[in-house]
């Protein structure tokens, strides 16, 4: 936190609610010491003007009216998606406001989460954590949306990035039920396809 000087014009430079803040004063510098004064006192108050515009409300508390006035009327299936994503948000993110959530707390949540494992002992996928993510970019929407909130903190955070390729191999049953239902003309492409792991475009190009 400071007074800085640019040309003929002074700044400050102070942090609140977690975010760093600079504003121009002009050219007297014993006006931006004040300014800055001033707003050191309505940080340590409560009643910097940024605070103003934001509700003081809980983050438990507005997942719980997200989920009766949005997720509910608007997601058939929302028990599995946005109930189950909430109370894994709400067991990070319970206690704050909403406008004391910082682009560093989101990110801290984003390296915890993926270092968890499911009730299965594997590890979470990128794809799992980015649903949570996503539940937490449309929550803090729907806070401005509704005048809630001023600034939407995720606006400075990516998503993991997702590999969306998945490896299997087929068991002995399910090749023996595959080739069942194959017909006369496709199950020598399929039999050829399961021993050598050609790709469909290699094998009709086959002469």
């Amino acid at each position: 936190m400071g007074v800085y000087q640019k040309g003929n014009t002074y700044y400050i430079d102070y942090y609140a609610d977690g975010r760093r803040k600079r504003e121009c004063i002009g050219p007297d510098k014993r006006l931006a010491e004040t300014v800055l004064k001033k707003r050191k006192v309505e940080i340590a108050e409560g009643r910097y003007l940024n605070i103003k515009k934001n509700e003081k409300i809980k983050f438990e508390n507005f997942a719980d009216q997200y989920l009766e006035l949005h997720s509910k009327i608007n997601n058939k299936s929302w028990q599995n998606s946005d109930l189950h994503n909430i109370t894994i948000l709400k067991r990070y993110f319970s206690g704050k406001y909403l406008y004391e959530i910082t682009p560093m707390m989101i990110e801290r949540f984003k390296t915890e989460r993926i270092k968890e494992v499911s009730r299965r002992h594997i590890p979470l996928s990128p794809a799992t954590v980015n649903r949570n993510l996503a539940c937490l970019k449309c929550m803090f929407n729907k806070a401005i949306q509704w005048g809630k909130l001023e600034e939407n903190p995720f606006k400075a955070v990516k998503l993991l990035k997702e590999n969306n390729k998945r490896l299997r191999y087929l068991e002995k049953e399910e090749i023996v039920r595959l080739l069942s239902r194959c017909s006369k003309r496709l199950r020598p492409i399929v039999v050829l396809a399961l021993n050598t792991g050609m790709r469909k475009g290699e094998i009709l190009g086959l002469k």
